[in-house]
């Protein structure tokens, strides 16, 4: 079997955090996103990678489920598992949101502010990607990589060179960088909800590791595509989030279509406005590349959780690509679902910021999962002096961790906070939505133990020949 190579790994990773749709949620807070991108690469970003890299090079086995499994048994591991895939259902309608309006630019750019043409194209893309992940990892990771390229790296590094020009040649900027605003106030809490989606773009390093029987010597592949990816990423996020907010004002910053607002508006400047459907397809190609392995490895991971019988079993079946096609469907239907929540806020951006905090609370519960097994094993396994484990030993590992549980913490609990430059409604509303959201994603999991426990509570139906009489 074709294995994927160290170059197609980074890519596929890169694609799955990378994405130019982030940029505009963490240009919104202006001067302040380099210290909060700092902050996020400091206490999540970095800590991230260095423990998927030690527990993917040390454990032999990818994925949240089989590290927290190996830390604290099997129910622990289904928590863990859940969270990921539950947080990847209501994270994909925003993602499938910025695909619908940058392609609305091709059309009309009015509609990214219709929630019914939202809806549907959502429904229309996300269907269509499922069915290309039924066929295989290696045509999804193949199409990933092209599109990543073509529609990440291109278009981004595109956008930071016409930052270089616009500054360069003294256009007006929006923002000013002094000590004073380069520093937010930290003692208030509502300057810290630009972490809600710097964090979240940050968030997916543990994906690829699902894949690890896929890679050649992964114990030295995984560590390289992981430092690789994480320097791309970093820088582009960075850059790309500073073209937009010295371009755009605040106020007219749209979470949905605000990249190819600001290109728009680049290319205009430089009379070059014919390039804008091009780039506008390059976008598009490059949000389904980074959507690809987002919707394939998490349910790779739940099926693992189905076969010890945490779900029924036609959830664990996998069709002839090894896909476990019934869960991928079921996940596409919950998808479909959660697209309705742009029906229950005022403005598409209130809906997006909605599902954007709804989405980045599960999963910082499930990283908070991941550091605290990367502790645990640390101490209880003996880990090969042969392969990656993070720098300083036990004490790097420890010191790790605590920095990545501190971020998400605090990611936590300004979580909670409504942000004031969104349209969302009523504040009691968007509450109430939220916790509801909350409570619906998380309970399940309480179903599914006592589904596992019922199923050993029932004693196994004897077979026509064991109730027969004995023969005398």
């Amino acid at each position: 079997m074709k294995k994927i190579t160290i170059l197609s790994l980074t890519l596929l990773i890169t694609g799955s955090i990378d994405s130019i749709r982030n940029l505009p949620a963490t240009a919104l807070f202006g001067s302040n996103l380099i210290f909060f991108f700092i902050f996020g690469a400091l206490f999540f970003l970095l800590p991230t990678a260095m423990v998927s890299a030690e527990l993917t090079s040390n454990i032999g086995e990818g994925g949240i489920y089989q590290w927290t499994r190996r830390a604290f048994g099997e129910k622990a591991g289904f928590l863990a598992i859940w969270l990921q895939w539950i947080n990847v259902v209501v994270w994909l309608p925003t993602m499938l949101s910025f695909i619908a309006g940058t392609a609305a630019y091709l059309i009309d750019p009015t509609l990214a502010q219709n929630k019914f043409y939202v809806i549907i194209m959502i429904l229309a893309i996300f269907w269509a990607i499922t069915l290309i992940n039924l066929r295989s990892i290696h045509v999804s990771s193949r199409f990933a990589s092209l599109c990543t390229f073509a529609g990440l790296i291109l278009p981004m590094t595109l956008i930071i060179a016409l930052l270089g020009f616009w500054v360069f040649h003294g256009y007006p900027v929006q923002i000013h960088f002094t000590t004073q605003n380069f520093l937010p106030d930290i003692s208030h809490m509502d300057n810290w909800i630009a972490l809600t989606a710097i964090m979240l773009g940050f968030a997916g390093m543990e994906l690829a590791t699902v894949h690890i029987k896929d890679v050649d010597n992964p114990t030295r592949s995984f560590p390289r595509a992981l430092a690789y990816s994480t320097v791309i990423i970093l820088l582009t996020m960075i850059l790309g989030s500073l073209a937009i907010a010295l371009v755009l004002p605040a106020n007219q910053i749209n979470l949905i279509n605000g990249t190819i607002q600001t290109f728009t508006y680049f290319l205009s400047a430089y009379h070059m406005s014919a390039l804008v459907p091009v780039l506008t397809l390059l976008l598009v190609i490059g949000s389904l590349g980074g959507i690809i392995n987002w919707v394939i490895s998490p349910v790779r991971g739940l099926a693992q959780a189905a076969q010890l019988g945490y779900l029924p079993a036609c959830f664990a079946a996998e069709n002839k690509h090894g896909i476990p096609q019934n869960l991928l469907i079921t996940q596409a239907v919950l998808v479909s679902i959660a697209s309705c929540l742009f029906l229950c806020l005022p403005s598409v951006n209130g809906s997006y910021w909605l599902l954007t905090a709804l989405s980045t609370q599960v999963y910082m519960f499930m990283y908070v999962c991941i550091f605290i097994d990367a502790l645990r094993l640390r101490f209880t396994m003996n880990y090969d002096s042969s392969v990656y484990k993070i720098p300083g030993g036990k004490i790097g590992t420890v010191i790790t961790c605590i920095l990545g549980l501190i971020g998400c913490i605090i990611t936590i609990a300004v979580g909670f906070i409504p942000p004031d430059n969104i349209n969302i409604g009523s504040k009691f509303n968007y509450e109430l939505i939220f916790c509801g959201g909350m409570i619906a994603m998380i309970l399940p999991v309480f179903f599914c133990y006592w589904y596992k426990a019922s199923r050993k509570a029932v004693p196994e139906i004897q077979s026509d020949d064991e109730l027969a009489p004995a023969v005398e």
